[in-house]
């Protein structure tokens, strides 16, 4: 088949000798000359219309030419051997190509490889896509894909040229994932010449995070100089984050986007890169990443595959799109696709309408039990609207096809007109490839016949007059052709009785050439030889066709074999008949031309208008539920019930349909429709409430399956359970519904990475789940009954964070005498196959991968990256026993799902806990009788945490893991363990989990290890703890636990009382004094009844609320009021009086509150921050509400109150919908926020005046507290990073051994050690130099630069990076230069300065013109001259002297430049710091003790 290059469809051509008016002596068979080489040529590619060829030797990294079809070969010329790392055509252009090597020169031909010319770039060619990227309108533009390697990991740039490399590739942007022209194909359009011209669409990393989750995409019309860049609107006001790829197909461009929760993607489309559509796919499919292939499509619509299937037997559906990529239709269902992705569809080349599809026969059992597939093979003659069987006479025929693919280019047709090709049989259902025989067709698939017995590879040439084929097998010695559109087969014997195995036969991408090209190999041992074998039909025939030699072929023909329309025109094609003794010898590779014949327009040139769908019978097009229709402009502003407009009849034209249109009334003619219908009821402005009774005694288990941004349709969905079974609800509990009636539910286990998936459990072995939030429950089987035993409760499913297949399943084995056996299993394709891992198991657990913000090198095999994934960490119990005594856990690993025996970490193993960025294992050491704990960040590597000095943990004392979400470890250790007067201290790690502090003493616990300690979600290092402040008062027992609550806003490093409101809910101010006496204190963690609620939310930026009281201490929980706070807890306002539960809606533009614990029968809610509050009444009798929830991410506008009697019964759930408030959506303009429905709020330190927090001053979208609209879609909160800050006393924390005093200092605890900083250089190879201690370390994520650096002294070398240290901290000449001579003039300059105002210095008093002392004077002017300039030079000479080398380190990349970049940034720690010295510490003293 003819040679593909790697974009799109395009295939790679080569041309054929042309015969002159000589008169050649006919031959009887083709010329056939092999050539071999001691490699497999690889990526052999035609230059368009030409003999020329050109293919990689992968062995030596070099490129060979032939200029003579490929009988002759030889290295290309003047381009260095060993060199290459990409061949790259010009689709574009059929003389370009370029050789892209793995340094930054690369080299460029525009003469089909005669020559070649060198080009640069500045840096290397990028790895992880093809280096070039083309225009489809001016060849000279490309775009360069590149890589900056220079450290660990790879960050990717990408350059581009406007001159076709004759000068340097310019820079374009950093931080990119791929770039391409707007202008990609020779289709797309955007509407503007200029645009066509220089817009670039990119996708990058995020503003502020360089995670794939927050990818995003940008278009810029001026190479991206000067931020002049945009990022369109994807979502209707909204941009999309997650941007995953991009493609331009035809005259569409499709971005496709992912989001963190789900494995479901959207896609976008637009035809002009400003006008965004998202594809809408019927509702019972939707697109999972990496299970859908977007097909080859037309240039009037969009056609795609997406899996159904299961993904280990795989089946699809084919869908195909309106006219501008909107709305999805089905075509066909259950097609055959490979695990790759691939799909058995193919069209016709050169001919509209006709495609052939595979289907799977028995997809039911394959789904069900993995039976194999029944492949039958069907065709449609009419763009996939309806399919029929193929034909040999009667016989039913099945063909191999993409997934089968054993050739390169197309399966079946090429540009010859009519005549296609396969492998397969006839009969029920289609054999094995080897099973099969090889047919052809020169009706484009109407009718077959059988040409040859077996398997064959095939080409055809010269536009279909000669067919070539060669047998399929390990080897053979004979090619087979036929003149006759397969009729009749003759052979020729490949030359020096060479038996080869065949890899690809191809020619021409327009198969108008009479020579071909053969790829074989031979069975030569110990290593096989290549071969190109060059096949010459060129002179086996004396004459060229004439006209009578020709036919006029009808493309598609109905029953009485008259031609057919598509897009409103038949097709016809002139072609050579099948039994003339001629060939076409078409000159200079004319493709075959195609005739068309217009035709009367009918329903069938028709499609739904923008935003219709069309109905099921396909005879209407209507607006569904909810969609607006496009109004004409002006029409409609304001309206009365019966005003009507001219609109749209929900049909228009397909565009490119050249129909002809009759007379009277067309299908898309405007028809008179209602304004009210149009642009539909305005909103109610009421929040509607809807109850809803339940069997049953209680709620046992409630879960939300949320949708995520990119998630298909619009349901929120909630999962309940009762004594009386499962029931949904797809409104948000407004309905329910039963589900698996008939099954004994014990549990419900949504996947916790994939929102879309949960599993039911029962008793046994029999596991339910789904993968579409609740719908279409399948059942499985599990190997073990679950693992159930209460006294030792274990996870019975662990989950993969990437892989929603993956899963580990504890379960119970030899369960005799009420004793089980834990047993951990683990299955990669959902339940089909388990494997053992380890019996006698505490937790089993998938250690998720540390996420790089870079990309790595990938290595050759690909082992080492499906290990990592595969890592599993169990506790394992020493002996395969019951028996505990003496037999306690140890902690294994394993890569390879244990096949081989673990890795043993650690013995004596308490347990291990699993973080968002950490991993903690606490062992015992029995012989010290403490606990020693250990962390790692990369699931690898283990290093052992040191806590403060004397700071031990007993194996009595219990801990609690808290948080590691700012790039440290909190764990609070059970200091008290007496019943009702717990309490504990939290200590602090630093960024690698290793050096830990005391953050924090007396923090309020309780029996069960919960503790009052709280991150304010969003905010940066904002935490509330509540404290224990009477530990030490000698009745400690008889007072029981007096609690205040605490606040941080530096992550731990310093803590403050909470400031009380001004007023009361009456008006009156609280009590007065210090905060010591008089501040607000929070009901806290330990005393929550369900522990998922929180003070905060990630989507309500800013927004806490709690249930307290202000005073001395904490008081009961029934004497309480409820609080605000709309600024990070800096301030507080009286909410409601008495205690109540809340829930944020909208982004926090909603917040709804209900009294706890005691009957009600209103809620009260607030649309603006707290300021006021809105009554509303849910019921006529007073209710008691057990709790209130929303979705996750609280971003509804839906609520759910759950109410049951106190001692069970009655149970209702009351839905409010707060929708009906508004119907405007708040309008966010990135450029220009203030404008819109948001302003721009900056959280901040209450001690410190410039809003600097976390060393940066942060900017984050707030909505409007007066504007009424709603937020809808989630949006990125972050703004802006405004600045970063001068470090200061808040961006430092106590080093290890070092306590905070009372003054804020940190001081050496006495008797005890300084830390040994040295051990940075051992957690961080790549380490030159460690500062000495000085009693203070940054703040985990803090971005500071310059001001008071507390944590530096005097650098020091690491161990084995001497070198690297005096190098760095080495003096240059120049630099010796500059220090020296700069500070001079610096301090000539003072020094003058000084002597011209020496009078003023002194404050000199003048009489007249007399002086006492004159300035003027020599023996004054000239010492003090000489004097200043000493003394400036020795106070400057030092500070300068520092001050130059971190401006030249900063210069040469060695500074630590700026701070704000990634958490691989906060974690490399202080080695890249610059150094300050002593004298510029004192400048800074004031400062300094000032902040202290």
């Amino acid at each position: 088949m003819r040679l593909q290059p790697p974009a799109g469809w395009r295939s790679l051509l080569y041309s054929t000798l042309l015969l002159t008016g000589a008169c050649w002596a006919k031959k009887d068979k083709p010329y056939v000359k092999p050539t071999k080489f001691d490699f497999i040529p690889f990526n052999v590619n035609y230059f368009d219309d030409s003999d020329v060829l050109l293919f990689e030797d992968p062995l030596s990294h070099n490129v060979y030419r032939s200029d003579n079809a490929g009988e002759d070969w030889a290295l290309v010329k003047g381009v260095p051997k060993g060199k290459l790392l990409e061949l790259a055509m010009h689709p574009f252009d059929k003389k370009r190509a370029y050789i892209i090597t793995n340094e930054k020169t690369h080299y460029k031909t525009d003469d089909r490889g005669k020559t070649w010319e060198e080009f640069t770039a500045d840096t290397q060619a990028s790895i992880f896509r093809e280096a070039l990227t083309f225009h489809g309108g001016d060849p000279d533009r490309i775009i360069f894909n590149a890589m900056d390697c220079t450290g660990i990991f790879c960050e990717e740039k990408t350059l581009y040229t406007t001159d076709g490399f004759s000068k340097k590739a310019k820079f374009l942007r950093e931080d990119t994932a791929g770039c391409h022209w707007a202008k990609s194909t020779e289709q797309f359009d955007t509407g503007s010449k200029i645009h066509n011209d220089d817009r670039i669409l990119c996708v990058v990393k995020g503003r502020f995070s360089p995670w794939r989750k927050d990818y995003r995409l940008l278009i810029s019309d001026e190479f991206f100089q000067d931020d002049q860049e945009f990022e369109p609107d994807l979502e209707p006001g909204r941009t999309v984050q997650g941007i995953v790829n991009m493609a331009v197909v035809t005259r569409y461009l499709i971005v496709a986007a992912s989001a963190e929760g789900t494995d479901e993607m959207a896609l976008y489309v637009s035809d002009d890169t400003l006008k965004w559509h998202r594809a809408i796919f019927p509702h019972d499919h939707k697109l999972v990443e990496e299970a859908y292939t977007i097909l080859e499509g037309t240039n009037y619509n969009i056609q795609v595959d997406v899996l159904t299937g299961q993904p280990n037997r795989p089946t699809g559906v084919f869908f195909s799109s309106n006219s501008n990529g909107t709305y999805f239709q089905r075509n066909i269902e259950h097609t055959n696709r490979n695990s790759y992705g691939l799909v058995d569809f193919e069209k016709i080349y050169g001919i509209q309408g006709i495609l052939l599809v595979n289907t799977v026969d028995n997809f039911e059992e394959v789904d069900r039990s993995g039976v194999a597939k029944k492949v039958v093979s069907r065709i449609s003659f009419d763009d996939g609207r309806t399919f029929q069987s193929m034909k040999v006479d009667d016989k039913t025929l099945h063909i191999h096809s993409v997934t089968d693919l054993s050739n390169s280019g197309r399966v079946f047709s090429s540009p010859a007109p009519g005549i296609a090709m396969a492998v397969g049989n006839t009969g029920d259902y289609l054999k094995d490839f080897e099973d099969c025989d090889t047919y052809v067709s020169d009706d484009a698939g109407l009718t077959w016949r059988k040409a040859l017995d077996g398997p064959h590879k095939y080409e055809f040439g010269d536009q279909g007059s000669i067919l070539v084929a060669i047998k399929d097998t390990e080897s053979t010695d004979e090619i087979r052709y036929s003149l006759d559109h397969g009729k009749k087969w003759k052979k020729v014997d490949i030359p020096d009785d060479l038996k080869i195995k065949p890899l690809q036969l191809t020619t021409t991408q327009d198969s108008t050439s009479l020579k071909f090209l053969l790829e074989a190999i031979d069975n030569a041992k110990p290593s096989v030889n290549g071969y190109i074998i060059a096949i010459d039909f060129d002179d086996m025939h004396e004459r060229q066709c004439k006209d009578d030699d020709l036919e006029l072929w009808h493309a598609r023909k109905d029953k009485d074999g008259n031609p057919t329309c598509i897009m409103g025109h038949t097709q016809s094609y002139r072609r050579r008949k099948a039994d003339a003794d001629c060939f076409i010898k078409e000159k200079e590779f004319k493709d075959p031309q195609v005739v068309t014949e217009p035709c009367d327009c009918t329903d069938l040139d028709f499609e739904c208008d923008y935003n219709f769908v069309r109905s099921e019978d396909r005879q209407s097009c209507n607006l569904p539920t909810g969609v607006p229709m496009e109004l004409p402009e002006g029409v409609c502003k304001a309206f009365g019930p019966e005003d009507t407009f001219q609109g749209s009849s929900g049909w228009r034209m397909i565009p490119g349909n050249d129909c002809k249109r009759t007379g009277g009334v067309q299908k898309d003619d405007p028809v008179e429709r209602k304004c009210a219908e149009a642009v539909g009821p305005p909103s109610s402005g009421n929040v509607e409430v809807t109850v809803y009774d339940h069997k049953g005694q209680h709620f046992i288990d409630k879960v939300y399956l949320e949708r995520t941004g990119v998630s298909s349709g619009s349901d929120e969905t909630i999962l309940m359970r009762t004594e009386r079974g499962i029931f949904m609800s797809t409104d948000h509990g407004k309905t329910f519904e039963q589900i698996l009636e008939d099954a004994d539910i014990i549990a419900i286990r949504p996947h916790p990475y994939f929102n879309d998936m949960v599993f039911f459990l029962t008793a046994t072995t029999k596991v339910y789940f789904s993968t579409e939030r609740g719908r279409n429950i399948r059942e499985v089987k599990a190997p073990l009954p679950p693992w159930l035993d209460v006294n030792n409760p274990l996870p019975i499913m662990g989950f993969h964070p990437k892989y929603k297949d993956w899963i580990i399943w504890t379960g119970a084995n030899n369960c005799n005498s009420g004793v089980c056996d834990a047993e951990a299993s683990v299955t990669t394709d959902r339940f089909d196959n388990w494997r053992t891992l380890q019996r006698f198991v505490g937790r089993c657990e998938f250690i998720k991968e540390t996420q790089s913000v870079y990309q790595q090198i990938p290595p050759e095999n690909d082992e080492n990256k499906k290990s990592r994934e595969k890592l599993i960490y169990c506790e394992v119990r020493e002996r395969e026993t019951n028996d505990l005594e003496n037999n306690p856990f140890k902690l294994v690993s394993s890569d390879d799902f244990f096949e081989e025996p673990p890795k043993v970490h650690f013995t004596n193993v308490v347990e291990f806990a699993t973080m968002s960025e950490f991993m903690v294992v606490a062992t015992k050491d029995d012989k010290l009788q403490t606990m020693n704990f250990s962390a790692t960040a990369d699931g690898m590597d283990f290093a052992y945490a040191k806590f403060p000095y004397g700071f031990s943990v007993e194996h009595q004392q219990g801990y609690t893991v808290l948080d590691s979400s700012t790039h440290s470890i909190f764990i609070l250790v059970l200091v008290n363990k007496a019943e009702k007067l717990e309490y504990g201290s939290i200590i602090k790690s630093n960024s690698n989990g290793t050096f830990y502090t005391m953050a924090l003493e007396n923090v309020n616990t309780d029996r069960l290890g919960y503790v009052d300690f709280e991150k304010m979600l969003g905010i940066e290092g904002a935490a509330m703890a509540n404290v224990v402040a009477n530990t030490w008062s000698g009745n400690f027992e008889g007072e029981g636990k007096m609690l205040k609550t605490m606040i941080t806003h530096n992550d731990g490093a310093e803590w403050d009382y909470l400031p009380p409101p001004k007023v009361d809910g009456d008006g009156k101010k609280y009590c007065s004094g210090s905060l010591d006496k008089c501040s607000l204190h929070i009901h806290g963690y330990t005393e929550r009844h369900d522990k998922s609620h929180t003070y905060s939310s990630p989507s309500a930026i800013g927004l806490i609320l709690g249930t307290g009281n202000v005073g001395e201490y904490l008081d009961k929980k029934s004497r309480g009021d409820t609080f605000i706070s709309s600024d990070g807890g800096i301030t507080w306002e009286f909410a409601m009086e008495g205690a109540y539960m809340w829930e944020f809606g909208d982004q926090g533009s909603i917040v709804v509150l209900v009294k706890e614990n005691a009957p009600t029968k209103e809620v009260f809610y607030t649309l603006d921050e707290g300021d006021t509050w809105i009554s509303h009444q849910f019921s006529e009798t007073e209710l008691r509400i057990d709790d209130i929830t929303t979705v996750p991410s609280d971003n509804s506008r839906n609520f759910l109150l759950w109410s049951e009697d106190r001692n069970g019964g009655n149970l209702k759930t009351i839905n409010l919908d707060f929708s009906g408030l508004t119907d405007d959506q708040c309008k966010l303009d990135e450029d220009n926020v203030e404008v819109g429905d948001y302003y721009l709020w900056q959280p901040k330190h209450p001690n410190l005046d410039d809003n600097c927090l976390f060393g940066h001053v942060s900017e984050y979208h707030r909505k409007k507290p007066t504007s009424k609209c709603y937020n809808g879609r989630l949006i990125p909160h972050l703004h802006d990073i405004a600045k970063n800050c001068s470090c200061t006393r808040r961006d430092y924390e106590c080093d290890w051994n070092y306590e905070r005093q009372k003054d804020g200092t940190c001081k050496l605890i006495k008797g005890l050690p300084l830390p040994d900083h040295s051990l940075y250089c051992k957690a961080d190879e790549n380490r030159i130099e460690y500062s000495a201690p000085t009693g203070y370390r940054r703040i985990g994520g803090t971005t500071c630069v310059g001001g008071t650096e507390m944590d530096l002294s005097t650098p020091l070398p690491c161990p084995e990076h001497g070198n690297e240290f005096n190098k760095k901290h080495g003096a240059s000449a120049w630099g010796i230069f500059f220090a020296i001579t700069i500070p001079i003039i610096v301090a000539t300059g003072v020094g003058y300065w000084v002597w011209k105002n020496w009078a003023n210095k002194f404050g000199q008093i003048r009489l007249g013109e007399q002086s006492s002392f004159d300035g003027e004077a020599p023996y004054i002017k000239y010492p003090v001259l000489v004097i200043a300039g000493i003394v400036a030079v020795a106070q400057a000479l030092p500070l300068l002297i520092a001050s130059l080398w971190r401006s030249i380190m900063s210069l040469v990349g060695r500074g630590s430049g700026r701070r704000f970049t990634t958490r691989d940034s906060f974690a490399r720690g202080r080695g890249d710091y610059a150094i300050v010295d002593e004298d510029e510490g004192e400048l800074l003293g004031d400062e300094s003790d000032e902040e202290v």
